[in-house]
C-alpha cells in the first residue's frame, strides 16, 4: 500500500514498545508517526529508540495532531473506553487493547460514539487473524472433526506483584479481564454464535480483590466450552476442540511467536504455519479497512458480545448459579 495509514500510539506500555509497534513498523500499510506519554521523557526516549518521528508529553497533544489518522491504545484497562471515546471524537480511528471496556454498559457507549463520529473502532484481539486460527476455523467448519461439541482451554501465568496493574482491581485487573477474554472470544468465533448461559467459579486475592483463579462453563446452542485462567499458576496455554470424529489442538494459542513457526494438531497430524507476526497482521488488516473504506475484520459489535459473556461470568460467580449474557449491542 503506497499510502500508509499514519498511526499514533497513546502510552508506552511494554506490549506497545516490544511487540505492537515493532510489528506495525514492518507492515506495508502502517506508519507509526507519533507516540505520547504523560511523562514526556518516556515518550521521547521511546520515540528515539523506535525511530518514531514525534513524541508528545500528553495524550491530548497527540490527538490534536491532524497528520495522525488512527491511534493504538495500550493503556490500562480502566482507560480504554475513555480514551477510545476521546480519540474517536478527535476524528481518529481506534485500535484499542482488550478488553475494550470494564463492563458491557461502558462498552456499549462506544457504539454510539462510532456511529456519531464515523470512525472505525476495533478491539485488539490479534489472535483472531493469525493463520493458525483462520485454519482451525476452516477445518472445523469444513467438517474435518465432525460436529464440534466441546472446547477446553487453559491460560495462566504467575504474577503476585501488588503494584502490577493486572493485580489492581480498580484498574480492571484480574485473570478473567486480562487473559480469560481470549478463550471466550475464540469459543464464540468457533461456534459462530453466543452462549445461552454461563457458569463461573472465581477465587479472589485476599489483599487486592482481583480474580486469581477463574473457571467458566459456556453453554452454546451446539456445544460446550470450558476454560480456566489464572494469574497465580505456572505459565501455560492450550486450546482443544473436540468433535464427533476428531480433535484439533492449538499448541500456542495466544502468545504465538513471531520468530518461529507455529503448529496445530489435527488428530495425530501436525500442521505447521510459516513464521508471521500476529500484531503485524492485525495492524495491516485494520489499516486496509481504513484505507479501502470497508468493514474491518472484527467489528465493534463483537467486542460488546464478548463483554456480555465476561460480565455474565462475574455475575455467576456472585450468584452461584447460571447466568444469561445480555443480548445484543
Amino acid at each position: 500500500m503506497a499510502d500508509k495509514v499514519r498511526w499514533g500510539v497513546l502510552g508506552t506500555a511494554k506490549i506497545a514498545l516490544t511487540k505492537v509497534i515493532p510489528a506495525m513498523q514492518q507492515s506495508e500499510c502502517c506508519e507509526i508517526v507519533a507516540i505520547a506519554s504523560r511523562d514526556f521523557a518516556k515518550a521521547d526516549e521511546s520515540a528515539e529508540r523506535l525511530q518514531i518521528p514525534k513524541a508528545y508529553g500528553t495524550y491530548e497533544e497527540l490527538l490534536a495532531d491532524d497528520s495522525i489518522e488512527a491511534v493504538y491504545i495500550p493503556l490500562p484497562n480502566h482507560l480504554h473506553a475513555p480514551w477510545t471515546i476521546k480519540a474517536a471524537e478527535a476524528g481518529k480511528h481506534v485500535l484499542c487493547e482488550k478488553p475494550i471496556a470494564l463492563n458491557v454498559a461502558e462498552a456499549r457507549t462506544l457504539i454510539s460514539v462510532r456511529n456519531r463520529t464515523g470512525v472505525r473502532i476495533q478491539e485488539a484481539f490479534m489472535v483472531r487473524t493469525h493463520p493458525q486460527w483462520r485454519e482451525t476455523h476452516r477445518l472445523i467448519h469444513s467438517g474435518e472433526i465432525g460436529s464440534l461439541r466441546s472446547i477446553t482451554g487453559f491460560f495462566s501465568y504467575f504474577n503476585p506483584d501488588p503494584t502490577n496493574i493486572r493485580n489492581q482491581l480498580e484498574l480492571g485487573g484480574g485473570a478473567l479481564m486480562d487473559i480469560g477474554c481470549y478463550p471466550i472470544t475464540i469459543s464464540r468465533f468457533m461456534y459462530e454464535t453466543e452462549p445461552r448461559r454461563v457458569l463461573g467459579l472465581i477465587e479472589r486475592d485476599a489483599e487486592n480483590g482481583t480474580d486469581t483463579l477463574t473457571t467458566a462453563v459456556l453453554d452454546f446452542p451446539n456445544g460446550h466450552s470450558t476454560f480456566t485462567c489464572s494469574t497465580r499458576l505456572a505459565p501455560f496455554q492450550r486450546m482443544i476442540f473436540h468433535g464427533t470424529e476428531g480433535r484439533i489442538e492449538v499448541l500456542i494459542p495466544f502468545n504465538a511467536p513471531h520468530d518461529h513457526p507455529t503448529e496445530i494438531l489435527l488428530n495425530d497430524e501436525t500442521i505447521e504455519f510459516p513464521i508471521c507476526d500476529q500484531y503485524e497482521i492485525q495492524g495491516t488488516l485494520f489499516s486496509r479497512a481504513i484505507r479501502e473504506n470497508r468493514e474491518q475484520e472484527i467489528p465493534l459489535e463483537d467486542a460488546i458480545n464478548n463483554m456480555n459473556v465476561i460480565d455474565a461470568v462475574f455475575r455467576s460467580a456472585t450468584t452461584n448459579q447460571w447466568e444469561e449474557p445480555q443480548k445484543g449491542t
